[in-house]
């Protein structure tokens, strides 16, 4: 019986295959993340811009011999190139604005979940000081109980000159 490569001893029998192929796509989606960004960056643009320079004064100024795209046929082979890259490009950006995405909607559920948290928090807290309030109106106040005790000891001065 053959064994299995190192790599699939550390997941469960099955599985091997299909957290590969997770980890194989969450690195290809980093990839095209750091694509994106590369590309949106303004030495991007210089970089492309000095290709495109180099390769126009190479093939327009330079002898016959060294040339490899002619002038005459409106620079075909770069033509082509940055067709190429553009068509590569735009599916990159695509993905990773998908996955940007995808982090974008978890985050927002995260926020409504928390935000329904908070409400019920605040609508507990509320509850709690109407309770207070509530209570605190059976507490007698300073006022009635200096009263109380005025009317007690004047009743008790009163008894008190009665019984001598």
């Amino acid at each position: 019986m053959a064994r299995a490569d190192n790599r699939d001893l550390d997941a469960p029998k099955g599985l091997s295959g299909r957290i590969r192929t997770r980890r194989d796509s969450d690195r290809f989606g980093r990839f095209t993340e750091w694509i994106a960004r590369a590309m949106g960056t303004p030495w991007f643009l210089l970089g492309l811009t000095a290709f495109c320079l180099i390769w126009l004064i190479w093939n327009s100024v330079l002898p016959e011999s060294l040339r490899f795209d002619s002038q005459e046929y409106g620079f075909t082979v770069l033509t082509l190139v940055l067709s190429l890259q553009a068509s590569y490009a735009a599916p990159l950006i695509l993905l990773a604005q998908n996955r940007q995405d995808d982090r974008d909607r978890v985050q927002i559920e995260q926020d409504r979940q928390r935000a329904e948290r908070n409400l019920a928090d605040t609508e507990y807290l509320a509850r709690e000081v109407v309770a207070l309030r509530l209570a605190l109106r059976d507490v007698p106040s300073k006022d009635f109980i200096r009263q109380e005790l005025r009317a007690l000891l004047e009743e008790l001065e009163g008894t008190a000159k009665d019984g001598s």
